[in-house]
């Protein structure tokens, strides 16, 4: 009797521990479509929140989909392809300026200075940018924000980018580095890690960074449809938890352990051209270490657009920007 006694205890004991497990797994997992923009070391805190588990901790699944060109991210959420889009906070102004029943609201912030570097064809050790002045610059897309903050910088310096260079916009984003490893253009705009790597394998040389230059703006923040935001405000609270956690590990955390965590997102890249990057990238404040996007922030940006000559026309802060959500989970 005592025998059958124990083993009833044991068997009501592992009751009790699997009940607990299996309500647990039964737990609806919601997946969450992104869509980025591009795929990139500037993104890190994202695929930190992946790789780290933040996501998973708030019962979320990332389905995270390439979308190239910030048209193609806004086409994917107005037409319901994607619930977040991962994109320059310029796209929803000019979503908005057309007139958008459902306005696209930035509400969570993942880069806060451009990410682009200027890069030289010459080792120059002491650059000017007055040394622009005559040469063929291959600059990146018309209308983006890499070229807008581009001009805005060459006019800081008080360059003219259509009288006093030769400038060269016509080239596809995929296609830039290529063009320039080719032969064309005497100093090129790039993004990491083309930049770093062209100065590994000595074709170029990194000789100013347009993040540095331009100061702090949104560019490029998390955002949705108005009406799904409505419609699944848990949701959006608990993806902007697990970014803001991931936005704190990046912050404390070194460039070589980020760099770690980063390379199954980023196989075909070295470990130490990634840690390169990171480095770089966290040495100029890059990283958004939290995702409220101010309003100081959000007028720098439309005064380069509008220095750019692409501002459609100035929208309020509030307008498109929905801070709340991120201010409740800092508190």
């Amino acid at each position: 009797m005592k025998k059958w006694l124990k083993v009833g205890l044991v068997c009501l004991l592992a009751a009790i521990l699997i009940i607990p497990l299996a309500a647990c797994n039964n737990e609806e997992v919601q997946t969450i479509r992104v869509a980025e923009v591009t795929h990139s070391i500037f993104y890190a805190p994202q695929y930190v929140a992946i790789e780290k588990g933040f996501f998973e901790e708030e019962g979320l699944k990332i389905d995270l989909t390439l979308t190239p060109g910030g048209d193609k991210v806004m086409t994917a959420l107005i037409s319901d392809g994607a619930d977040i889009g991962l994109v320059g906070s310029e796209t929803s102004i000019y979503v908005a300026a057309q007139g958008s029943s459902d306005k696209v609201i930035n509400f969570a912030q993942l880069t806060q200075t451009d990410g682009t570097f200027l890069v030289s064809r010459e080792k120059i050790e002491n650059f000017d940018w007055n040394q622009l002045k005559g040469v063929t610059f291959l600059g990146q897309r018309k209308g983006g924000m890499p070229q807008m903050v581009g001009e805005f910088v060459l006019k800081k310096h008080g360059i003219d980018p259509q009288a006093d260079l030769d400038l060269i916009q016509n080239v596809d984003f995929a296609n830039i580095t290529s063009a320039f490893a080719s032969g064309t253009g005497d100093f090129v705009q790039l993004f990491e890690p083309q930049a770093s790597m062209m100065e590994k394998e000595g074709r170029g040389y990194i000789v100013a960074s347009f993040g540095e230059e331009s100061g702090h703006v949104p560019y490029t923040t998390f955002m949705a449809k108005e009406s799904y935001m409505k419609e699944n405000k848990e949701i959006i609270e608990k993806f902007t938890r697990a970014i803001y956690k991931a936005q704190k590990w990046v912050e404390k955390h070194n460039a070589k352990e980020i760099a770690e965590v980063l390379q199954p997102h980023f196989e075909d890249t070295d470990i130490e051209i990634i840690e390169m990057v990171v480095d770089r990238y966290k040495g100029q404040g890059s990283y958004a270490t939290d995702p409220i996007l101010d309003e100081k922030e959000w007028n720098n940006l439309q005064d380069i657009m509008d220095e750019a000559g692409e501002l459609p026309k100035r929208i309020d802060h509030s307008s498109l920007v929905n801070t709340e959500i991120a201010e409740k989970i800092l508190k």
